[in-house]
């Protein structure tokens, strides 16, 4: 495919010169559309594939508890697990053809180029950062009215026929309005710094922006507990005295501190479970849904809580933390690169303006063609993923009771509906956390060797 010639308007931006005699460099568009389609369609095909053997697995296995627990899970149980499993994989599946077929309408298509035309003369004078930030907040605001319904369904059909959602319409919108509110005002900034480091810092920006990222990163870590969480959940000090003092005595023994224990009203939006760490350094702080404190006893969550801790004493956190600043800047260098490409536009569906910068274009295009190429690094992501919670887990039969941390798990299982039976292949591929079965003869093992 050759390269269309682009006559450049009156007044073209300086920094947009390279365009005028871009040919391109390292591969012609025609190639790129075709690569990109085939990363398109066979992920879609594999996830289609993997979420049918996921549906089939599940559904063949619904009349009967498996074996190993047979006397610790009822039978209705495990089949609401089941029915729920389904019923979240077959509105996956039409999510996916939807976002499959929005994929290729924004790229390929040329949705995104009709959307920077429009925004092209809807801002003709403002400026080249106001143009690319209207871009920006255009793009964002309308995936997420495209992807809203499938939230309002997934939350109030689905979650509502199996009993877990407690949230009410108006708590959504708020919630949502809230969280557009929160990204306008942390995002518009950050991709302004970004913009500008992009026109102004050279080839190397990419290596600016990227320290940018890094830096934005450690401070949401910092600011997110005491900010931002707080404007979405109640989050108050654990009351349970004789609770309080076990959990401080576990981190003691294992030399973690924190900033404070809180119980997060999550029971407000739903009834599924959950503890966690937030926030770093001194922001440190242990959280834990009233749910769960309604579900599990003192030794189940203090067997909970050690599991958590051992991610932080195995360094599970350090290690993604390195990944993801090493992945991170491999990013941002290819999109160095990719951004100066006359090809990586005209092979996604974009024409290149001449009399605007074009920084917010690469950047989006970046994001939307990115994740089809990084698929298949998924099941090595999902099995180093299940590596750290093994060694957490052995972490917390160390430091707490295994056999208190399986019960505690059963109960966790059982109240978020997590089936007992995945299809094998799908849960290699895409499960973070083993399988129940795996996870707990593991548990099991650990527990009966004798102390040292």
């Amino acid at each position: 495919m050759q390269t269309p010639h682009i006559a450049a308007p009156q007044g073209a931006l300086p920094h947009a010169q390279w365009l005028l005699d871009a040919t391109p460099s390292g591969f012609e568009p025609l190639t790129l559309s075709l690569c990109f389609a085939a990363a398109v369609l066979l992920s879609f095909v594999l996830k289609l594939w993997l979420a049918g053997r996921q549906v089939r697995h599940v559904v063949q296995h619904r009349a009967a508890v498996p074996e190993a627990f047979a006397h610790k899970v009822p039978l209705a149980a495990h089949q609401k697990a089941a029915d729920y499993t389904v019923a979240k994989h077959r509105v996956g599946l039409w999510h996916l053809m939807w976002d499959t077929g929005l994929l290729l309408g924004w790229t390929l298509l040329g949705g995104l180029h009709l959307l920077n035309q429009a925004v092209l003369e809807l801002v003709p004078h403002w400026g080249p950062m106001a143009y690319q930030l209207t871009l920006l907040g255009g793009f964002a605001l309308l995936s997420g009215l495209l992807d809203l319904p499938w939230s309002l369904y997934q939350t109030f059909v689905v979650e509502e026929r199996f009993g877990f959602n407690r949230s009410t319409l108006k708590l959504f919108v708020m919630d949502s309005l809230k969280g557009l509110l929160v990204g306008a005002l942390l995002g518009l900034p950050l991709a302004a710094l970004v913009l500008w480091l992009m026109a102004s810092a050279g080839g190397l920006w990419w290596l600016w922006a990227w320290g940018v990222w890094m830096g934005f990163n450690v401070l949401m870590l910092v600011l997110y507990p005491t900010l931002i969480a707080p404007l979405f959940n109640r989050f108050e000090p654990l009351s349970d005295t004789a609770l309080q003092a076990r959990v401080q005595a576990l981190m003691q023994r294992c030399g973690f501190a924190a900033r404070g224990l809180f119980v997060m009203d999550g029971s407000r939006r739903s009834a599924h479970g959950n503890a966690y760490f937030t926030g770093m350094g001194s922001a440190k702080r242990v959280v834990f849904f009233d749910t769960l404190l309604q579900r599990l006893n003192a030794e189940e969550v203090e067997a909970v809580l050690a599991h958590e801790l051992g991610h932080f004493k195995r360094r599970h956190v350090t290690q993604r933390l390195v990944l993801g600043c090493l992945m991170s800047l491999a990013g941002f260098a290819l999109l160095g690169w990719l951004s100066q490409q006359m090809s990586f536009y005209l092979g996604l569906g974009v024409r290149p303006a001449l009399g605007a910068p074009n920084d917010a274009l690469a950047l989006l295009l970046f994001v939307l063609a990115l994740p089809p190429f990084t698929f298949l690094l998924t099941p090595l992501m999902a099995h180093w993923s299940r590596k750290h919670e093994f060694e957490a887990d052995a972490f917390a039969c160390a430091h707490a009771s295994g056999a208190d941390l399986s019960q505690a798990l059963l109960k966790l299982h059982e109240d978020n509906a997590g089936t007992l039976t995945p299809d094998p292949l799908f849960a290699r591929f895409y499960y973070s956390h083993p399988p129940a079965s795996e996870r707990l003869g593991a548990i099991a093992l650990l527990s009966a060797r004798p102390a040292r």
